[in-house]
């Protein structure tokens, strides 16, 4: 596979990219609305299987902070075909995990290797021009993010199907297919950094440390994600209860509603033609919020859900392709650095929402999940109306 030269990267290298990226995160979220299932096969509480959703989360973070740096030191494409393998190896732990603390642990490998979407978010910023980048990167974001929901869509199907462990089965065998069309496909990048693996990761603290605009795009991804994962991983024990009583391919299929606001994120660079980036910001973080105001008013509705659903994606989404579009205009070759800086604070957020989420659910249920969502989006909203402008006149 070549890459076109005229424009930096080929529309079938992007578009692989994103078919893969949606393939490989959905592993992360297989597992959200199969923890009743989880819980009943066996026999443990909500708060504890509820780990596994924080344990995925936070591997993810460990992932992209210790593997993602990597691709600025290495031909990207092998370090691509060594972690498949052993994500493979980690689905395959989870599929036949008969314990507790193994559901634990695989996750959190799971979680750690399924990284490889964030290795290509990089290659698309990087050989894309400045004014093709946002829609570039809201391609490979729009497979990442059918990924995440879809994900959630399927594993509930195929949990209800054939039971919890068929899914992790099936993820399996789909990066085998994965694997094969990286060797096949992807093309070759030269690294960009000859230092250390010491001297690689103390270069990460210093671009958080010394650019502001990473730094509040940091924030405001991570308070935003985790403002999703409070709903998504929570959702499903508010909907086996009264008045839904729904099982886990009805809650799955919330990820059909939310691709919908996946679908319209995708294309939000291209408003950068009528308004600028922090008021795109802007918006969609006001969406974000606006969202809770269905999921707690309409909460015992399936409208209200399928609303406040759409609603979170849009805006959480939104916000999350500006945000990479924000950074990426940094001048530096320090593409996967950059990311990994943004993205390891946007998972941390992630597990924070879930974590907070669980314990709110255990105390006050659906209205303390509301309350720990409507929160984390106003403190979002808030860092951006504070140092948006600033920043960007700052950094000018």
């Amino acid at each position: 596979m070549q890459m076109n030269t005229s424009s930096g990267i080929s529309r079938t290298v992007i578009w692989l990219m994103s078919i893969i990226s949606g393939l490989v995160v959905a592993n992360n979220y297989y597992n959200q609305p199969l923890l009743a299932l989880i819980s009943n096969d066996l026999q443990i509480s909500e708060s504890a299987v509820s780990k596994v959703s924080i344990l995925t989360q936070i591997g993810y973070a460990l992932g992209l902070l210790l593997i993602v740096p990597l691709g600025d030191k290495f031909l990207r494409k092998k370090l691509i075909l060594i972690d498949l393998i052993l994500v493979l190896g980690s689905l395959l732990w989870m599929t036949f995990a008969k314990e507790l603390w193994m559901l634990y642990v695989a996750s959190l490998l799971i979680g750690a290797t399924s990284v490889i979407p964030q290795l290509f978010v990089p290659i698309a910023a990087e050989l894309s021009s400045d004014t093709e980048k946002s829609s570039n990167i809201g391609i490979v974001m729009s497979g990442l993010l059918l990924g995440i929901l879809l994900s959630r869509f399927v594993g509930g199907i195929v949990g209800e199907l054939w039971g919890w462990r068929a899914m992790f089965g099936i993820a399996a065998g789909i990066m085998i297919l994965v694997w094969l069309a990286v060797y096949k496909m992807l093309p070759e990048l030269p690294p960009n950094f000859k230092g250390t693996y010491k001297d690689l990761m103390s270069s990460v603290v210093y671009l958080a440390r010394t650019q502001p605009i990473l730094r509040l795009a940091s924030f405001r991804g991570a308070m935003a994600f985790g403002s999703m994962c409070a709903l998504f991983t929570t959702l499903v024990f508010h909907m086996e209860k009264a008045p839904f009583y729904a099982g886990p391919s009805v809650v799955g299929s919330f990820g059909l509603a939310g691709a919908v606001g996946a679908l319209a994120a995708a294309k939000v660079g291209y408003l950068q033609k009528f308004l600028d980036l922090n008021r795109i910001i802007f918006y969609s973080l006001l969406i974000v919020l606006t969202s809770w105001l269905f999921t707690y008013f309409a909460g015992e509705t399936y409208w209200g859900l399928i609303i406040g659903v759409i609603l979170v994606d849009l805006g959480v989404q939104s916000s999350h392709i500006m945000n990479q579009t924000n950074y990426f205009l940094i001048k530096s070759n320090a593409v996967n650095r950059l990311n990994t800086v943004y993205m390891v604070s946007y998972f941390i957020g992630g597990s924070l929402g879930t974590w907070l989420a669980s314990i709110a659910w255990g105390y006050f249920q659906w209205e303390g999940v509301c309350f720990v969502g409507s929160f984390l989006s106003v403190l979002a909203l808030i860092s951006h109306i504070l140092f948006s402008r600033k920043i960007s006149t700052t950094s000018l």
